[in-house]
This record gives C-alpha cells, structure tokens and sequence, in this order.
C-alpha cells in the first residue's frame, strides 16, 4: 500500500516535533505539506531527512509556503501555480514520484482563503481557482495517477461544517466558491474522503478561537482529489484527528489516503 497524506501545519518551525511525531507514528510514503511560513533555507531538512524522507520545497518568507516529503525519489518538480507569472504566494509545487514501475504525478497545493470577500483577496481566490483547474485539466490528459492534496480553503457542502448559516458569508463556503469547486472536480477528480466517508460533519480544521476544537466546531477544508487512474486504486482515507489535542498543534490535522500500488 502506498500511504499519501495532505497536512497544513501552520508554521514548520513551530509544528516541527509534533510533525516528526506523526511522521515516525504514521509512517505515509509521501506528505504534503502546507503553511510552512519559511523560505526554502531555513526549512528543516536535516530532521525530516532523517526519516529518510526526499524534499522538495517552495517556500515564502513569514507566509504561506508548500513541500512534498516522499520516501520516493522526486523528480520534474514544478514550483509554483501555472498561468500567472506576475504571482509571488508559494502556494504550489507538484513533483512525479514512481513506485513499482508506476508513474504518479503528486500537488501540495494552498488554496488563498479569500477573507474579506469584499477586497483583492476574493478574487485572487477566485482567480487562482480558475489556473488550479486549468492546470488539472491538463495534467488529466497525460492519463496517469494524478493526487492533487492539499489545503483547499474549500467546505465543499453543508455536511463538512457545523454550522452552513455561520459560514454562509465567508469565502471558504459562499456560493461563488464553491461553484468553482464543484467546476475543479467536474474535471473527473474524486473526493478521497467522500469517496470513502458518507458520514456528515468530519473535519480537518478547527479555530483556535472560542473552544472550536471542545465543541466540535470544525470544517473539512483539507482534500486530497484524485483522478480516475489514482481513484481506481484507493483503498482507503481517514482524517487523523488526534493530532488536534496534542501540545502546541496546528489548527489543521492529516488527512492520508491508501493505494494498492
């Protein structure tokens, strides 16, 4: 089984012990990570190498920033979204791994949050939306396992919130957004959870503010979506929440994926 997880760890430096914790307790073959808030040099290599993980970075000082950790050897790494060369936000990097003679083609992606919905920030959201599914659309013809895995930014129905009216305005779950969404995955890309999990209100993310995490107060924004060539093999996809109640955690947890491959 070969073992994929997508986690937004808000700040590498500071989440560095619970995600070598997690790494050595869940072993996944490939990570992608988000929010890593460091530039490529001060990302720390040497603790997560010794793992035996495989690295490949693209980072941004103070601000957001994505890697790929693979116990595979990396390759045609691409750094940064396609279709906007004007855009600095390292929200992107995609990298082709190959296991027991199978090529797949793997994203860490960030998706911009587009809070306040009524400034710039909505609509590069939206915009950056508009590259990522053109970007996919391409990928899917080249017909190989493609898993593209990250944070979304996206609560894609009412099931993946604990309260739709509350969330009706933001730009994680207003009306535009998830159009967009629902555009991205009508490409034929498989939601990993859903494809596994019909049960409602299962989360990847939970405010630091006002006891989300005690009450329960979370929403699913963490996905890892799959063409038909990886949806074929999965054989599983859990959230691992745990990792929330844990010393000085991220206000995400890993989500991970299994395929016979």
């Amino acid at each position: 089984m070969l073992k994929i997880a997508t986690w937004n760890v808000n700040s590498i430096k500071a989440r560095l012990v619970n995600l070598t914790d997690w790494l050595k307790e869940a072993t996944p073959d490939v990570v992608c990570l988000q929010e890593l808030k460091c530039v490529e040099e001060a990302f720390p290599f040497g603790a997560i190498e010794d793992l035996g993980y495989n690295i490949a970075v693209n980072g941004q000082k103070t601000y957001n920033g994505v890697a790929i950790l693979s116990k595979y050897r990396l390759d045609d790494i691409v750094k940064g979204l396609p279709g906007d060369d004007s855009d600095e936000q390292a929200r992107y990097i995609e990298a082709q791994i190959t296991v027991n003679e199978r090529l797949l083609r793997i994203a860490s992606i960030y998706l911009p949050n587009g809070n306040p919905v009524d400034t710039d920030k909505y609509a590069y959201k939206l915009g950056w939306m508009d590259r990522l599914t053109a970007h996919a659309r391409e990928l899917l013809t080249y017909e190989e396992p493609l898993i593209l895995a990250g944070d979304y930014n996206v609560i894609p129905t009412a099931a993946d919130v604990h309260d739709p009216a509350a969330w009706a305005d933001d730009a994680l779950f207003r009306e535009e957004t998830r159009a967009k969404f629902h555009e991205f995955t009508n490409l034929g890309l498989t939601d990993a959870f859903r494809a596994c999990h019909t049960e409602s209100h299962r989360y990847s993310f939970w405010d630091y503010q006002a006891g989300a995490w005690q009450k329960d107060n979370g929403i699913r924004i963490d996905h890892l979506m799959l063409s038909p060539q990886a949806a074929d093999h999965l054989k599983g996809c859990d959230i691992d929440r745990m990792v929330r109640g844990r010393e000085k955690p991220s206000d995400h947890v890993p989500v991970w994926i299994e395929l016979d491959i």
